[in-house]
C-alpha cells in the first residue's frame, strides 16, 4: 500500500491485521496447524508471527502464487487453507463453512467468492471479477487446496459464495483501511 508499515502489520483498533486473521483461524475447530508465509520483503511479518506464537516460513518473495506453492511444497502440506492477512473481519464461522463445503465437494480446491455487487455497495472496486455459473463473482482471499496436487496447474474447484460485507472487506487501499478502522470506531489513525 506504499506505506512504511508492512500491510499485515497495519493496526486496526489495537490489533494488526495479521493478529486478527490468526485469531479467527485459531477459533476454528477444523484447523490443526497455522503457518504464516512471509518473504524477505516482509521481515516485520516474520517477527510478528513469532511473537504471536505461530509457525513461519520465509518464501522467496516471487509473488503470491509462487510463494504459496513454495510453502506447500517445502512443508509437504495436504489440505491447506490459504487466507490473506488483509481480511481483518474474517471469522472462524466462514472458515468452518469453507472447510465443510470443501470436504463435501470432493473437489481438490475451493474458492470463497462474493458477488461483485456486494463490493460495489461497499464502495470498493475489485481487481478481479469472474463470470461463474451466471454470476459476477470476486475472489475473497480464502481458498482451500489439496496440496498434494499443487503442481497440476488449474484444479477443478467448488465456489462458496458468501454475502457478508464484513468478511469481504479486503484492505488494499487507504480508503479500505479507513473503512475497516471506522467500522471498529478506530478513527484518526494514518
Amino acid at each position: 500500500m506504499g506505506g512504511s508499515i508492512e500491510k499485515p502489520l497495519l493496526d486496526i483498533a489495537g490489533k494488526s491485521m495479521l493478529q486478527r486473521t490468526i485469531e479467527a483461524v485459531r477459533l476454528s475447530t477444523t484447523i490443526d496447524r497455522i503457518v504464516v508465509a512471509s518473504s524477505p520483503n516482509t521481515p516485520g511479518t516474520t517477527i510478528e508471527a513469532k511473537k504471536l506464537g505461530v509457525e513461519n516460513i520465509v518464501t522467496p518473495g516471487a509473488g503470491f502464487e509462487e510463494d504459496m506453492r513454495f510453502a506447500i511444497r517445502q512443508l509437504s502440506l495436504s489440505d491447506v487453507l490459504i487466507i490473506s492477512s488483509d481480511l481483518p473481519f474474517v471469522t472462524s464461522g466462514v472458515i468452518e463453512q469453507a472447510v465443510k463445503e470443501y470436504r463435501a465437494s470432493g473437489k481438490p480446491a475451493l474458492a470463497v467468492m462474493a458477488q461483485a455487487e456486494l463490493y460495489e455497495r461497499l464502495g470498493s472496486s475489485p481487481e478481479y471479477v469472474f463470470r461463474i455459473h451466471g454470476q459476477n463473482l470476486v475472489p475473497v482471499g480464502i481458498n482451500i487446496i489439496d496440496g498434494r496436487r499443487i503442481d497440476e496447474g488449474a484444479l477443478d474447484q467448488v465456489e462458496l459464495v458468501i454475502d457478508s460485507g464484513d468478511v469481504v472487506l479486503n484492505v488494499n487501499t487507504m480508503n479500505e483501511l479507513a473503512s475497516a478502522r471506522k467500522k471498529l470506531g478506530d478513527v484518526g489513525k494514518v
